[in-house]
């Protein structure tokens, strides 16, 4: 790009080439009025979408595309994004369009009124919550679990609309699932999160990947280590190891 964009949006996809089209016109629509990059990793999509990206791109000038081999995780797409990304500010979005790309202004907004030295993780929480009444329940009890037993100060992490600097991001600990944990370590690394009431829409193309299988089961596993990898912190947070950096 001509210059070093304010903010890059990361947007992990893996097999949603229906979804494509109108999110790249939303996200225009939604963050035209400032200076961003939309990095989309493609996370091993089998479904013709490698050969949809050409035509975004040329319409598109702020879009990049990185492609991982075969499926390794929306974590691990995230971490591909946040690695490539030219921003120092990095918003997350899904790409199956249930987040709303508007909402990306609403928390850049908040993000903006926070002190310019300060470590923040702005968040959305999804108020109105479009899925089946199963995935809404085992939602709300994942999140009342997780909460209890983390002490992380989130309502929704379930939510992947998120606004952090990259220089935070990149000093977590990378593993498998850490998207859904990203609060509880910013919490851990002497950093603040802060909660936005967001939209959320029905899929309306494409298939979800998570199911309440994948999401429980795994989750609890997730849960207890990533409990275990906050107890074996640092003596010192990231935001004191990070300043000493800038003395």
């Amino acid at each position: 790009m001509a210059s070093t964009p304010e903010l890059s949006v990361v947007i992990p996809v893996f097999n949603e080439i229906d979804n494509l089209d109108r999110l790249c016109e939303e996200l225009a629509g939604a963050l035209g009025a400032f200076a961003f990059e939309a990095v989309m990793v493609d996370d091993g999509s089998t479904d013709g979408s490698l050969d949809r990206y050409p035509a975004l791109q040329e319409r598109h000038s702020w879009l990049r595309v990185v492609r991982h081999p075969r499926n390794s995780g929306q974590s691990a797409a995230i971490c591909t994004g946040a690695r490539v990304a030219s921003a120092p500010l990095l918003a997350t979005i899904d790409g199956d369009l249930q987040n709303d790309p508007a909402d990306i202004a609403k928390l850049l907004e908040v993000w903006r009124e926070q002190p310019a030295d300060g470590h923040v993780l702005v968040v959305g929480n999804r108020v109105n919550r479009r899925d089946t009444w199963l995935r809404r329940f085992s939602s709300r009890l994942a999140n009342r679990v997780r909460s209890v037993v983390l002490k992380d100060n989130c309502m929704d992490t379930g939510c992947s609309l998120k606004i952090f600097r990259r220089d935070d991001f990149m000093v977590m600990p990378q593993f498998d699932h850490m998207h859904r944990f990203l609060p509880a370590l910013f919490v851990r690394e002497g950093m603040r999160v802060i909660n936005v009431p967001v939209n959320h829409r029905p899929r309306t193309a494409g298939k979800s990947k998570y199911g309440v299988g994948n999401r429980l089961w795994v989750g609890i596993v997730d849960l207890l280590g990533t409990r275990w990898l906050l107890k074996r912190r640092f003596r010192m947070t990231a935001v004191e190891r990070l300043k000493l950096g800038d003395e």
